[in-house]
């Protein structure tokens, strides 16, 4: 008998399809890209409409949480409306206080991949 080392995995929880567009988007960060461009940008934030597919992306030179929450409000609900529920993964700039805050200020839901 082997003892189990690794920690037991966490159950899957379904997330609901979305019942229309602006409804469910995922945001995510990409990179580091290299070369990085001229103005000092390695890395893309980007934020994608669950069920159209409608993206938004941004060149952008860190990927933390300021970054992140000026993302979302300047280039998404400046121009675009509040989504409803925003999914993102477990990064520490998706988790932090500063985004709770966020999400709370602007009365959205935000589910963890």
């Amino acid at each position: 008998f082997n003892p189990r080392r690794q920690k037991t995995p966490g159950t899957l929880k379904p997330i609901q399809p979305p019942d229309g567009v602006w409804q469910l988007v995922a945001m995510d960060y990409h990179g580091p890209i290299t070369p990085t461009t001229q103005r000092g940008n390695k890395y893309i934030i980007s934020l994608t409409d669950v069920l159209s597919k409608f993206v938004i992306t941004k060149a952008v030179r860190d990927n933390t949480t300021h970054t992140a929450v000026r993302f979302i409000n300047e280039d998404v609900i400046s121009k675009f409306g509040t989504p409803r529920c925003i999914l993102t993964d477990n990064g520490t700039h998706f988790t932090s206080t500063m985004m709770d805050e966020l999400i709370k200020q602007i009365g959205t839901t935000h589910l963890y991949s």
